[in-house]
């Protein structure tokens, strides 16, 4: 049984817009565009027309690029944009329900509250790398949950979902619910992503972005995959023309084999310095512990959290702090060689090595 039916009935029968027809080396005059184009334009399309409805030529690189069917496929202005149109198309305001993880990436919650739906947070085990519970996941869902968030790996702890706990899910709860993998971070992950169980699992809803490992945060472009019923209703959702002709033309160039090779490098490279970072800052005597991590990031656990902000701060260093559950924790970024050293270099400082040695 689909999880299309799952969505508000509204959305079930909703018509996508109709927009102005699109036909190449036409003349348009049915769209009130402007007849002529800036000299500052610089791309190979013109600015004065407008996009592409839905960007055809990058659906199906991107479908491509994650190996699945661009029928299975939406592109959207980053997986953020994904998160609420998901939360938008399957839940009925003061009825519908989420359940997901805590700690874990707060979008999921804004977003539910934006729509009036209620979160429902388990608990991962902290003393357990953060680990998720199948077993409290379910016992938290009831005839009304809808999705099902789950961040693999984990924004802010770094913890991967294992495949086996990801499968054990999605068949225990089957069509009842709809269940999200957001893998924004997979690429650094030495995990394969779960876009590979579309096929088998109707209930699965993947969710990936070029922000992190190509590099393109500033031209917002995101996926979200899952079965053709259930992306036909995204997409009647979804504003018609929601990617720029920049951002399309910037994303098909990064998506050439020759740029996806560099990338791939500096994934590479980033791993590297990951794990050099980890095992730098174990060594100072005001952190407790560091988590192992499979994203881009790693999370600390520290003595004099404040101290220690205060101190980056000073040398022009921002980490980040979320409070909570995780007060005397902060998370940090994987930057580049010589910013990392700069940031063991104010950890030094703070412990009473202003030199750095």
């Amino acid at each position: 049984m689909s999880i299309a039916r799952l969505a508000r009935p509204e959305i079930q029968v909703l018509e996508p817009y109709q927009a102005a027809r699109q036909v190449t080396d036409s003349i348009r005059l049915n769209a009130n565009e402007a007849p002529w184009t800036s000299n500052l334009n610089q791309f190979r399309k013109p600015l004065n027309r407008y996009p592409e409805i839905r960007p055809q030529a990058l659906r199906k690189t991107l479908a491509d690029h994650y190996r699945c069917r661009p029928e299975q496929l939406l592109v959207t202005r980053g997986s953020s944009e994904a998160i609420d149109l998901l939360l938008r198309v399957f839940c009925r305001a003061g009825v519908d329900n989420i359940v997901t993880t805590a700690p874990t990436f707060s979008m999921y919650r804004h977003y539910a509250d934006v729509q009036g739906a209620e979160t429902r947070e388990v608990a991962t085990r902290r003393d357990d790398n953060f680990a998720v519970d199948v077993d409290a996941l379910l016992a938290a869902c009831d005839q009304s949950t809808r999705l099902i968030f789950i961040c693999s790996p984990n924004n802010p702890t770094g913890n991967l979902v294992s495949r086996g706990a990801l499968v054990d899910l999605l068949e225990r709860r089957g069509s009842e619910s709809a269940v999200v993998i957001d893998e924004a971070y997979i690429e650094f992950a030495a995990e394969a992503s779960a876009v590979e169980l579309l096929d088998t699992y109707d209930n699965l809803i993947v969710l990936r972005t070029l922000s992190k490992a190509l590099g393109y945060a500033g031209a917002r472009c995101g996926s979200v995959m899952a079965a053709p019923a259930v992306i036909d209703m995204l997409d009647a959702v979804l504003a018609p023309y929601a990617l720029a002709t920049p951002v399309v033309e910037c994303v098909e160039n990064a998506l050439q084999s020759d740029r996806l090779s560099e990338a791939e490098q500096r994934i590479a490279e980033v791993v590297l310095e990951r794990e050099r970072m980890i095992a730098a800052i174990r060594e100072f005597p005001v952190v407790r512990r560091v988590w192992p991590s499979a994203g881009n990031f790693f999370l600390v656990e520290v003595d004099g959290v404040d101290a220690l902000l205060q101190q980056t701060s000073s040398d022009n260093i921002l980490l980040r702090y979320f409070g909570g559950s995780l007060a005397d924790c902060v998370r940090i970024s994987v930057g580049t060689r010589d910013e990392n050293d700069l940031l063991l270099r104010s950890f030094a400082a703070l412990c009473g090595d202003p030199d750095g040695r």
